[in-house]
């Protein structure tokens, strides 16, 4: 969704400027925070799309003001509330007023390191043959969906290369809103610098960006 997620291209935010030897957390309660959250995502109540729709689907004014973890932590008591994990009453009062909502399974504290290695890969077993190949020239689609989406704003209905076919993979698009994994062919795509952003691009640098086939349109 075009939202305070989606800053590509967007001016008046200053330089990118790196902190000089970052620390993973700068408060401990941003560990606590991140720990939560993958603990609830184990739960098995909602998947990474929707958890990160949670995320985006902010005020644009609130996302810029609001510090990362904070962000996570309101992302996932929305959808605790929504799945009937917790009620605002509970969050009012801060304890348990209600029976422990039914969830798929349990994260243990010996079982983190293990779950985190695998990670949670989204390729799929393949179906039918891809659309394009390396050098195909596509055009984005030019959609703007007030619901989830990997399509970033600045490269919709632009002209990019197919650089490499990854396979087959889940469809953040209608993962996210609960309609299923509906797995498409997924590409690597080079932009030229100057086809994204006009004249100020600078000569010869490019983007390459990951997107999926229903993103792209043959080149007439």
């Amino acid at each position: 969704m075009n939202g305070g997620a989606d800053l590509g291209g967007m001016m008046g935010f200053g330089p990118v400027a790196p902190e000089t030897d970052e620390p993973l957390f700068h408060a401990p309660w941003e560990a606590r925070a991140l720990g939560m959250v993958v603990a609830l995502g184990a739960c098995g109540q909602w998947n990474i799309d929707a958890s990160r729709f949670a995320r985006e689907d902010t005020h644009p004014a609130d996302y810029t003001r609001t510090p990362y973890y904070t962000i996570w932590l309101k992302a996932a008591t929305r959808l605790m509330l929504e799945k009937g994990m917790i009620t605002q009453e509970e969050i009012a009062q801060g304890v348990p007023l209600t029976t422990a909502a039914p969830i798929k399974r349990r994260l243990a504290a010996e079982d983190v390191d293990a779950m985190l290695s695998a990670g949670g890969p989204a390729d799929r077993p393949e179906q039918g043959e891809p659309a394009f190949a390396v050098g195909d020239q596509i055009r984005t689609i030019n959609n703007h969906p007030t619901t989830h989406t990997r399509m970033a704003r600045y490269a919709r209905d632009k002209v990019g290369t197919i650089t490499k076919v990854h396979g087959f993979h889940v469809f953040p698009d209608s993962n996210a809103q609960g309609q299923g994994e509906n797995p498409q062919w997924l590409y690597q795509v080079a932009f030229s610098a100057r086809t994204l952003w006009g004249a100020q691009g600078r000569e010869g640098d490019s983007v390459t960006l990951d997107l999926w086939e229903p993103y792209l349109r043959t080149v007439s």
